[in-house]
């Protein structure tokens, strides 16, 4: 996974108070000025849309014939494959937009919304860390866990909808207790612990890899 780090508009580029790494899509992205209007991205001139469409039927018939029972990847993957190669494309729907005032029209192409579209997951993302810090999260400092699964437990994790709920609940039991002694051996006898858990299921090179 890839972070963007965001900076202060008073430090300039090349300044010795930059991080080591800064992940754009370009070098200076982040600093360029906004676009003075709206630019549809074209997600079919991708690689990413290039290589799903012409190969997506051979990798879901590839699928299909190493099954024993012929059924293949779950109906959900398919959909969601088919979902993306329409994002984006004004010729699978879009809305006409009009401003009341100058009459200017402009078209937006319809977003599938899913998980496999980079620049829909991306969307979602940011906005859920945005909620999180405006409104649920109180401001005080946070630490991160990652919980990771040895591979033979990886396929019932993603097959059974009930064990992986029970091994959150398990995992943060477990985890908030440590919390609490530590908090009690620096002298915080009240302390409380709270999560906000997300469950990934997949690694970069979409294997299977369910993680907390």
């Amino acid at each position: 996974m890839g972070f963007a780090v965001a900076q202060p508009a008073a430090m300039a580029p090349g300044s010795s108070l930059l991080p080591p790494i800064v992940y754009e899509r370009e070098p200076g992205a982040a600093w360029a000025p906004p676009p003075a209007s709206y630019r549809r991205r074209e997600p079919e001139k991708t690689v990413l849309h290039r290589v799903v469409r012409e190969h997506l039927s051979t990798f879901l018939e590839e699928a299909r014939s190493a099954d024993p029972y012929g059924s293949g990847y779950p109906a959900f993957v398919e959909k969601e494959f088919e979902r993306f190669l329409d994002c984006g494309l004004l010729s699978r729907g879009f809305y006409r937009l009009r401003c009341p005032a100058c009459h200017y029209e402009q078209l937006l192409a319809h977003s599938c919304k899913g998980r496999i579209c980079p620049s829909c997951w991306a969307r979602r993302a940011a906005d859920t860390a945005a909620d999180l810090v405006d409104r649920v999260l109180p401001d005080i400092p946070y630490r991160q866990f990652v919980l990771t699964f040895p591979w033979p437990i990886r396929l019932p994790l993603a097959y059974d909808p009930e064990l992986l709920p029970r091994m959150m609940r398990a995992y943060l039991q477990t985890l908030f207790s440590w919390m609490r002694r530590r908090g009690r051996a620096l002298g915080i006898r009240d302390g409380r612990t709270g999560a906000v858990t997300f469950i990934q299921r997949f690694g970069s090179a979409l294997n299977l890899n369910c993680r907390l």
